[in-house]
């Protein structure tokens, strides 16, 4: 009780961003004015902290909604994106090109921090790996938290004032109030996907649990409910909060530059994927809007509610990120490995600043 308490101060600041944000009209109001109220309060300094405990009950509420798009048709789209699937591939690889020498050159990083630094994989999994192999965790931490921002904040204004999508108020959230039965599978769904998600160590567990186990039920016709738009409205709230409490204790003169830094590495990546997304468009037909999303590098969680608001395929755009995740989790020990090597041939020593030869 002690730590809910804690957090009123932070929730209620997020509570009353997420009012204002929607009274404005902004793009997905709840979740980017709780982030932005919170990550100025913590910039300055304000001791309010972010409800990281209960966070994972939040992602498992947007991992049902989420699930709850699959519709049975889903399944005959399978073919088409292995093509999708194998140009996401050449994608990161391109992005690893041009992104981890921007943190190197443009950033004055030394090799190992920039390259898990400009990698477009998950936060947790990015700073654990840094820590591991002699990077430098606080840069890494604010490019990876600050290219989320960056990512979702520029997206959902692309697809509102360019694209002209409704990304407002209601557009991401769930449906009313569903029967009792409904609402008994959808927790379950939750409780149940988030165990199974932990029990086989996925990336994401207490979302991609949720969201493999809602899918399952709505694939199969058993459920056809959504969580309610309140409480989907409230976890957008929450999850902003955590985000934007991330800051807290960041000196201003270090998040303006990696500020800058994060904005410029994210609209080199965004450049790529907007190629991207045409180049998938050619080959496969898939619209430029939904491919954007399946390649920017936002969060798993966010693009998803993105992808909901616009109305496009969510299972498309979950299951390539999901991909990306895990792709550059099991690819980036490897990589850094050959890269290591290369650094020690090139005399940087360990933590050094030199060039690969």
């Amino acid at each position: 009780m002690t730590s809910l308490l804690s957090y009123l101060p932070a929730l209620g600041l997020g509570t009353a961003g997420g009012l204002v944000a929607w009274g404005l009209g902004l793009p997905l109001p709840w979740m980017l004015g709780a982030l932005f109220t919170t990550m100025i309060a913590s910039v300055a300094g304000l001791r309010i902290q972010g409800p990281n405990a209960i966070r994972p009950a939040v992602v498992a509420v947007i991992g049902v909604l989420l699930g709850s798009r699959f519709a049975p048709e889903v399944l005959g789209h399978m073919v088409t994106w292995i093509g999708t699937l194998s140009l996401l591939l050449v994608y990161l690889l391109v992005v690893g090109l041009i992104i981890v020498p921007w943190y190197r050159y443009a950033g004055g990083y030394d090799w190992r921090t920039s390259f898990f630094a400009g990698m477009p994989g998950g936060l947790a999994e990015m700073i654990e790996l840094a820590e591991a192999k002699g990077g430098k965790p606080e840069p890494v931490i604010l490019a990876h938290s600050l290219r989320i921002v960056v990512t979702i904040s520029l997206i959902a204004l692309w697809f509102r004032v360019i694209m002209g999508h409704d990304v407002g108020a209601g557009a991401a959230s769930g449906a009313g109030l569903p029967e009792w039965r409904e609402a008994g599978l959808l927790m379950a769904a939750a409780i149940f996907g988030s165990l199974i998600g932990r029990a086989l160590n996925w990336p994401a567990p207490t979302f991609l649990g949720p969201m493999a186990l809602s899918a399952a039920l709505h694939l199969s016709g058993i459920s056809e409910a959504a969580p309610p738009a309140v409480l989907v409205n409230a976890a957008q709230v929450i999850l902003g909060t955590v985000l934007g409490c991330r800051f807290r204790g960041v000196p201003l003169s270090e998040l303006r530059k990696a500020g800058g830094l994060s904005i410029g590495s994210t609209v080199l990546v965004l450049g790529v994927a907007l190629g991207f997304s045409h180049l998938m468009r050619i080959l496969t037909g898939t619209s430029p809007e939904q491919a954007m999303l399946a390649l920017a590098p936002g969060g798993l969680t966010e693009m998803g509610l993105i992808a909901l608001a616009i109305h496009a395929d969510v299972a498309f755009v979950a299951l390539h990120h999901v991909v990306r995740i895990i792709a550059i989790i099991v690819a980036a020990p490897v990589v850094f490995a050959l890269f290591e090597r290369r650094l020690a041939a090139g005399g940087s020593g360990k933590g050094g600043s030199g060039d690969p030869p």
